[in-house]
C-alpha cells in the first residue's frame, strides 16, 4: 500500500464569482472526497489532490470531487461545472489557486473566467475578533514610521482612518457621497462612519490574509472617536491598548523642518507645526486620560533613535506578535526604515 505523506490540514475557503456559467459560482470548502489516485498516479489525502490543497461545492451540488483541484498532467488548477466537465482552469504550479491572474475558460465553460478569491475563514461564520492597538501621537512623533516598521518586521497591520476614509471616497463606495459632501464643507467625517470603516477593513484583512493584530494609526483622536468604537463595535469588548508617542515640542519643530527639506508638504513649517501640535494636545489629551485610567496607555519617548524605538514598540507588541517573525533577522525594509541600509538616494 502507498503511504500517503502527512500533509497541514486544508483550512481555507474559496469563493469563485463572476463566472460565464453562473452554476459554477459560489462557495467552495475543504473537499472531503477519500483517498483515491488521481491520473498521473498521485495518491491523495483528505482536502487534497495531486499534493495540492483541494475543494468541494458547499452545496454539494457538483458531481466532481473535488470540483476545484490541481492537475499534474497538465499542470493547472481548474474549476468543474455541476455535470463535472472542466470549465475554467489556470496554467501555473502556483501551491494554491491564483487570485492575482486571470483564469481561462475551458472547453465546457462560458466566458468570461470567474474571479477567485481565498478565505482563511468560513465566509458563513462570523469573522474572527481582531486583536487592536491604537497609536497616538502628535505631529512628528513619527508613529506612522512605526507602524510600518510593525507591519514589514513583525506581521501587524496598519491602518490609518485618513488613508481609509480617502480610499473610500475614490472607490466611490456605500459612504463615500457623504464623506465627499462633508470633506468639502470642511467639516469632519461623522465618527460612526469612520469606525465602521475601520472594521470593515479589519474584517477584510483577517479573512484575505489571516492575520488579527492591528495597529490603527491616528485613533481615537477624541473622546467622540472612542464613543463611536463602542457603538460599533460593542461595550462589552475589552478596550484595546493605546501606545502613546511623545517627544518634546523642541525636537519635533527640528525633525519636521528638516522633514521640509525633502517632504513638500505645505504644512511642513514653523507656524503650522505650532498649530497642529496644540491641536492635537487640545483635543486628543482627554482621550489619552481616559486610557490612562484605565492601564491601558503606555507612553513611548519617540526623542530617541529610531532603534530604541523600535525595541519599545516592539516589546510592548510581543505578546501578540508571531514569535518566528519576531526572532527573524530585519528584512531589507526595515533596515532601510531604521537608517542601517542606505537608499540609492543616499
Amino acid at each position: 500500500m502507498v503511504k500517503i505523506p502527512e500533509l497541514p490540514a486544508n483550512t481555507f475557503f474559496v469563493e469563485v464569482s463572476g463566472s460565464g456559467l453562473p452554476e459554477v459560482d459560489g462557495l467552495f470548502v475543504p473537499s472531503t472526497a477519500p483517498p483515491a489516485k488521481s491520473e498521473s498516479g498521485t495518491v491523495s489525502s483528505l482536502g487534497y489532490w495531486n499534493g495540492k490543497m483541494a475543494w468541494d461545492r458547499a452545496d454539494g451540488k457538483a458531481t466532481r470531487s473535488p470540483a476545484l483541484s490541481f492537475s499534474n498532467s497538465y499542470t493547472s488548477w481548474r474549476i468543474s461545472r455541476l455535470d463535472g466537465h472542466l470549465a475554467y482552469e489556470i496554467t501555473c504550479e502556483d501551491k494554491m489557486p491564483p487570485t492575482d491572474r486571470k483564469w481561462s475558460v475551458y472547453k465546457n465553460g462560458g466566458a468570461p473566467a470567474p474571479k477567485v478569491v481565498l478565505q482563511h475563514y468560513d465566509p458563513r461564520r462570523p469573522c474572527p475578533k481582531p486583536n487592536v492597538v491604537f497609536v497616538l501621537g502628535g505631529p512628528g512623533t513619527g508613529k506612522g514610521t512605526m507602524c510600518e516598521l510593525a507591519e514589514v518586521q513583525l506581521g501587524w497591520t496598519h491602518l490609518s482612518t485618513g488613508a481609509l476614509l480617502r480610499a473610500e471616497r475614490q472607490a466611490g463606495g456605500p459612504d463615500a457621497a457623504i464623506i465627499e459632501e462633508f470633506i468639502n464643507a470642511g467639516k469632519l467625517v461623522p465618527n460612526e462612519i469612520t469606525v465602521a470603516l475601520l472594521k470593515h477593513a479589519m474584517e477584510r484583512a483577517i479573512r484575505k490574509t489571516g492575520r488579527k493584530n492591528f495597529l490603527v494609526d491616528g485613533f481615537p483622536r477624541s473622546l467622540a472617536n472612542l464613543e463611536a468604537w463602542y457603538k460599533i463595535f460593542g461595550r462589552e469588548v475589552e478596550l484595546p491598548k493605546m501606545l502613546y508617542f511623545v517627544c518634546p515640542y523642541a525636537v519635533l519643530k527640528q525633525r519636521i523642518l528638516g522633514r521640509a527639506k525633502w517632504s513638500g508638504r505645505s504644512d511642513d513649517n514653523i507656524e503650522s507645526v505650532k498649530l497642529r501640535f496644540d491641536t492635537f494636545e487640545a483635543e486628543t489629551l482627554p482621550t489619552v486620560e481616559r486610557f490612562k485610567s484605565e492601564h491601558k496607555c503606555i507612553e513611548i519617548d519617540t526623542s530617541q533613535d529610531r532603534q530604541a524605538v523600535y525595541a519599545l514598540v516592539g516589546s510592548n507588541l510581543a505578546e501578540h506578535t508571531d514569535k518566528k517573525l519576531a526572532a527573524q533577522p530585519l528584512t531589507e525594509r526595515a533596515e532601510i526604515i531604521l537608517g542601517l541600509r542606505k537608499t540609492e538616494k543616499g
